[in-house]
This record gives C-alpha cells, structure tokens and sequence, in this order.
C-alpha cells in the first residue's frame, strides 16, 4: 500500500513539473528572466550574500554570521540526502525539460532553493522586516528550477523545509 501511495505521489509529482516548465521554444525574454531568477540560489551567489555583510557592523554582522552557519549546515545536510536517495533529475527522463545545465546528477532535494531560502530565513531573523520579500525571492528562486524543468516540485518543497528546519536550529545554538 505505501508503495502504491508513493508511486501516486511521484505520478503527481511529475505531472505538475511537466505542467509548470516552460518549453524550449518559450520566447527568449521569459527564458532570460527564470534563468537569472535560478542563478540567484547558485553557490557564488548564496555565498556572496551570506557572507559579504560580515565585514559590516552590528546587525549586518550577526545576520552574515546566522546566514553562513545555515547555509553551511543545510548544504552539508542537502548533500547527505542526495547522495543517499539519488532521485535522478527530470532532464533524465524528459530531456527536453532542462534549460540550464545539470550542476549534478541528482534532484532530490534542490540545492539552489535549499540554500536562497537558507539565506533568506537568516537575514529575516535579524531583520523581521524584510523577511516576507526576501521569503518572497527565495521562494521565487525555487520555483524556476521547477519551471526551467531542474527538478520535481516535492525536491524544491524538502530544500526549502530542510532550509526552514536548519535556520531554527542554528538560531537556538546561537
């Protein structure tokens, strides 16, 4: 029966992937637009915007110090869950659902919406104020690997959750 209960899940799963990626053939501005909104959950990115407010002062320099913990900390843990899952991506089974290069083989859970929401959840615990658009920015970074067809909507869904039990964990240790 639990099979079965996952195999529907999967099913649905893959159904909404294929429903909300964009075709190859979308028009260029639209491909332009998702690509750069998924970049922003990248490494370089995410370790700039983590890490760059530490040579600042103050608040600045506790959010940094809260943001690289939890980006560390739930990267490591997005590793560990890759590598013992090993869903593959949808690009192996819909090669024409990918727009931007595999960063790896497998999906599950989504590193670049892992770590934008990482970030984010620290700076908005420092700063209660800009955490619903910098939610609203990481969730958005989430959404286009699913639309830019990188992953299922259950691998974005367990990163930010991963993202969201990390950042509370490392908010009660510090």
């Amino acid at each position: 029966m639990t099979i079965a209960v996952l195999g529907r899940l999967g099913a649905h799963d893959r159904a909404l992937m294929l429903r909300c990626a964009i075709a190859p053939s979308a028009p260029w501005p639209e491909r332009a637009t998702w690509k750069a909104a998924t970049h922003l959950g990248g490494t370089g990115p995410s370790l700039l915007a983590a890490g760059l407010p530490w040579f600042a002062c103050c608040a600045a320099h506790r959010a940094s110090a809260l943001a690289l913990v939890t980006l560390t900390v739930s990267h490591l843990i997005v590793q560990l869950v890759k590598r013992t899952v090993v869903r593959l991506r949808p690009s192996a089974r819909y090669p024409h659902a990918c727009l931007v290069r595999d960063p790896d083989r497998f999906s599950f859970p989504s590193g670049h919406a892992t770590a934008s929401m990482a970030v984010a959840l620290a700076y908005g615990a420092v700063f209660p104020d800009w955490s619903v658009p910098l939610a609203a920015l990481a969730a958005l970074v989430g959404f286009s690997r699913i639309r830019l067809g990188m992953h299922y909507p259950s691998d974005v869904l367990i990163g930010q959750l991963i993202a969201g039990a990390t950042a509370a964990g490392v908010r009660v240790v510090l």
